[in-house]
């Protein structure tokens, strides 16, 4: 399937075909046990640069430290953007026919993208709203799929702590009075709960909102100010990034931090 353009608040990002529903679903904890009942599928070409963009907002995934052992995933798992950055491990399901498998074979993917049911479809596809299903990076699902020519495998996966190479990142973007801010590179749960934002001049932590996927806005006047972030993410880690942006930042940047999570 090829991207199509979306809009989302005021940015332009790339999805797999369609946009999210807002359907609320509960992914599994970090560390499940292995399941049953899921597919995955592969986009993106043989060196994953179609997955590039995507519906969690990461843009080049290379150069973010994903490279091509990432997911689309379908709308139950995907759950309107509050699964991106979490880490699943799949492996082909030999049960069924294990002839299409790579034998003790897993692999490891980050969530970056969305992959919506297919609305030419009674049911809604492999990628409909009930059913779990990994549209995989090409690269990636080449590990445990023994044909590519099939197009499809059963798997089982199971929910991870992401493993990161160096701390958090913070890019802003938008404008006076929308901060759209895209938090990168998270370990541990992967996913982000909540965030507070907190500026060098006041003492008050104001909540910012999910705008889509990865990225976090507020809506006060922050520009140029020394900026704090504290970041809650899915398995109840609490980390504050104090003071990570400094006074005199414009739109654009991106800000590493010297803090990760376990």
């Amino acid at each position: 399937m090829a991207p199509a353009p979306i809009l989302a608040a005021l940015l332009l990002l790339t999805v797999r075909v369609g946009v999210g529903r807002g359907v609320a679903a509960n992914a599994p904890p970090p560390t499940t046990g292995w399941l049953r009942g899921a597919h995955a599928t592969f986009y993106g070409g043989a060196d994953a640069s179609g997955t590039m963009g995507g519906a969690c907002g990461y843009g080049n995934l290379y150069s973010q430290g994903y490279g091509s052992r990432t997911a689309a995933l379908s709308t139950v798992l995907f759950n309107d953007g509050a699964s991106c950055g979490q880490c699943y491990k799949i492996a082909c399901d030999r049960k069924p026919d294990p002839t299409l498998c790579k034998p003790g074979v897993t692999v490891t993917v980050t969530a970056t993208n969305f992959c919506p049911p297919n609305s030419a479809l009674p049911d809604g596809g492999w990628c409909n709203q009930q059913r779990p299903h990994f549209d995989m990076a090409q690269p990636a699902w080449e590990k445990i799929g023994s044909d590519i020519s099939t197009g499809i495998i059963p798997v089982i996966y199971q929910r991870v702590p992401c493993v990161r190479r160096g701390r958090v990142r913070f890019m802003i973007n938008g404008h006076d009075y929308f901060n759209l801010v895209l938090v990168t590179n998270v370990a541990g749960a992967g996913s982000i709960k909540s965030m507070d934002v907190r500026t060098s001049d006041s003492t008050d932590w104001m909540p910012m909102a999910r705008n889509w996927g990865a990225n976090w806005h507020s809506m006060a006047y922050l520009s140029g100010k020394r900026l704090s972030f504290r970041v809650t993410i899915t398995d109840g880690q609490t980390l504050v990034f104090t003071n990570v942006v400094p006074a005199g930042w414009t739109f654009g940047l991106t800000f590493a931090s010297k803090l990760q999570f376990k």
